[in-house]
């Protein structure tokens, strides 16, 4: 297995490619002042450029979806990527050799095999599609043209033919330099009793690729009586192919299922075809297995859990789509997305309904209609005897722990409703407080005791939120000195410093910036960021106990400071407001504590009371004569 990229060559690829350079070949970028640049954002609709990017720095910021990174960030989120796809992605892209540790990885030989494994796919993809214009692909066309595909769409979704012969596309890569091991490797050629032979032959053949465009798999329908294997033949596991990671027309629909927030999940190559061709350009399917956890975590990258996204499956409506629905049903809550699915009238497929009915009938199917958890719920209840009390009893005791998994307590509520109908138990409200009271345990059980917080790596879960507490009020005088200190203290650390690092998280009255300056202070604070300048934000960013907060220690760094001239006097004016508003508010603390002491308390901790008050009241006198000297 591979193990992690080493960090000082993520490091030497974040610093071989401005982040300028990486973002222009996406979209125009001008001058934004202060050295930053800005564009209109690739992430969300605007009129207006609010996309920022600060090449001095090496990261971006989108001020209006909050959106913001480094050039590894940035690539991952566009291109639908993983940390450790990106940084060899942009390595190769610098001609950086990376190096690999945690498990004996080769990282020479290794990187040399997985390119060579997609160059065989890239060169066999090409063969085949070639080979589909031999006469003796003429059964491979026929059946194309009976599903209604033209050339134009074969060649759209790089259909081809693999002849029949025994070893008609491993003599051709051989001749293009790939040596049998890498053939057998490829899973493009099997042993055969005379060495490697064609694993795919007289097929029609579906090339697979990945997010990133590149054909990692195949697979392959049957097409003679006389074939004795499967129907469909998929490319067994190789380097490269993982099943159960791979969406068949994931390359061609990732950009609109980004932009729609929709996908629609179908059961076959044909489907996906048929679907794109009438106008649903968002339709996947699994290659020869069923839609599990892997794939649901490349469509959440897509959907990038928007709560108002929607995954339509499309099944048949036989016993054994009924099974596929039921489960695709058990990972339906690893989905901020809503789910739902949808069968065709007469339980046809997206590829017969269009042939029958036309591009309009395959549009209509894939309106999301029927919730996938409704119909996960009729087919259970539907295995009961619902005209007796026990078997309404055992039909809500399976059914209620189903209901209880919806994460919307409002949507959870109507479902229990609903439940009571389907039952026929009239007592709804019995119904929906056992319900609540299953979510509770199942919540109960699944909680997770304070355990310490690690830090998170770009390719996994985020962490839940920390910023808790009222909006921010930029309007809000106070709120808008601690975040001019905090752009200091990101942006200009040896203007702030040591004094900043004398500073509490309870210094800052928004709940966010708190946390910013919290994640400074473990990050090894703004002295330290002084010393080395160069690895200061990296190391802050890195240290963020979630993207939420790296988010917002991105955005203060990219930001501009409000002043033409940003110095130490500038400096030390922030520092003193608000240790200065700090200490003011302790002060008020301190008079409510001692009016309700009052004269009849203890004499000890009234004097107490007193001293400190008295204390605060000469600290602030003298923060307010003599400013940052005061410090």
């Amino acid at each position: 297995m591979a193990g992690r990229i080493n960090d000082d060559d993520v490091k030497a690829v974040r610093e071989a490619l401005p982040i300028d350079a990486v973002v222009s070949e996406y979209l125009q970028l001008r001058n934004a002042g202060g050295g930053n640049l800005k564009g209109l954002c690739p992430f969300h609709d605007e009129k207006s450029p609010s996309f920022q990017v600060s090449p001095s720095k090496g990261l971006f910021h989108c001020f209006g979806c909050q959106e913001g990174g480094d050039t590894i960030a940035f690539v991952m989120k566009i291109d639908h990527l993983t940390f450790a796809e990106t940084v060899e992605r942009l390595a190769a892209q610098a001609g950086i050799t990376l190096r690999y540790e945690e498990g004996g990885y080769n990282p020479s030989n290794q990187r040399g095999e997985r390119t060579r494994l997609v160059e065989a796919h890239k060169a066999a993809a090409d063969f085949y599609s070639q080979q589909l214009e031999s006469p003796e692909a003429e059964i491979g066309r026929a059946f194309l043209a009976e599903r209604g595909f033209d050339q134009a769409a074969a060649a759209h979704f790089g259909v081809g033919y693999s002849p029949a012969g025994w070893d008609h596309l491993t003599r051709f890569l051989r001749g293009k330099g790939f040596s049998d091991k890498e053939l057998i490797t490829s899973g493009l050629s099997q042993d055969g009793r005379r060495g490697p032979i064609d694993r795919f032959r007289g097929r029609l053949m579906w090339p697979i690729r990945d997010i990133g465009g590149e054909v990692v798999g195949f697979g392959a329908r049957k097409l003679r009586d006389d074939d004795n294997g499967p129907k469909y033949l998929n490319t067994p596991e190789t380097p490269i192919y993982k099943k159960s990671q791979v969406l068949y027309g994931i390359d061609l629909a990732k950009k609109d299922i980004a932009k729609s927030s929709r996908a629609v999940v179908v059961e076959g190559y044909t489907d996906v075809m048929a679907c794109h061709l009438a106008g649903v350009t968002t339709a996947i399917a699994t290659c020869g297995t069923a839609f599990g956890g892997d794939h649901i975590k490349i469509l959440r990258r897509l959907l990038m859990d928007n709560g108002s996204a929607r995954v339509i499956f499309t099944f048949d409506g036989d016993a054994a789509g009924q099974k596929a629905a039921l489960r695709a049903f058990e990972d339906d809550q690893k989905f901020a997305a809503e789910t739902y699915i949808a069968i065709a009238p007469d339980n046809m497929d997206p590829c017969d309904l269009r042939l029958v009915k036309g591009d309009a009938a395959v549009v209509d199917l894939t309106q999301p209609r029927t919730p996938l958890f409704e119909f996960a719920l009729r087919q259970i209840t539907g295995r009961y005897d619902l005209e007796t009390p026990a078997g309404r009893a055992s039909a809500l005791d399976e059914a209620g722990p189903v209901v209880a998994r919806i994460k919307n307590s409002a949507m959870q509520h109507g479902v229990a409703v609903q439940l009571a109908g389907m039952l026929g138990i009239l007592d709804t409200q019995f119904v929906v407080k056992r319900i609540a009271q299953q979510a509770r345990w199942a919540k109960d059980r699944g909680g997770r005791g304070p355990q310490q917080q690690t830090r998170r790596q770009y390719d996994t879960e985020p962490a839940a939120p920390v910023i808790t507490g009222p909006a921010l009020n930029l309007r809000s005088p106070v709120h808008r000195t601690e975040r001019e200190l905090l752009k200091l203290a990101l942006q200009r650390p040896d203007l702030v410093s040591p004094a900043f690092d004398g500073y509490g998280a309870d210094e800052f009255t928004a709940p966010p910036y708190a946390v910013v300056r919290q994640t400074i202070e473990e990050a090894g604070g703004v002295e330290l960021g002084a010393q080395a300048a160069a690895d200061y934000l990296a190391r802050v960013r890195e240290t963020a106990i979630n993207d939420q907060v790296r988010a917002m220690v991105t955005e203060l760094a990219v930001e501009a400071i409000h002043v033409k001239t940003v110095d130490e006097i500038y400096a030390g004016v922030q520092l003193v407001q608000v240790r200065l508003r700090a200490v003011d508010r302790r002060i008020l603390e301190v008079q409510g504590s001692l009016a309700r002491v009052g004269s009849q308390g203890d004499p000890a901790h009234l004097a107490a009371v007193q001293n400190e008050l008295w204390v605060l009241q000469q600290y602030a006198r003298s923060l307010r004569n003599h400013g940052a000297a005061a410090l």
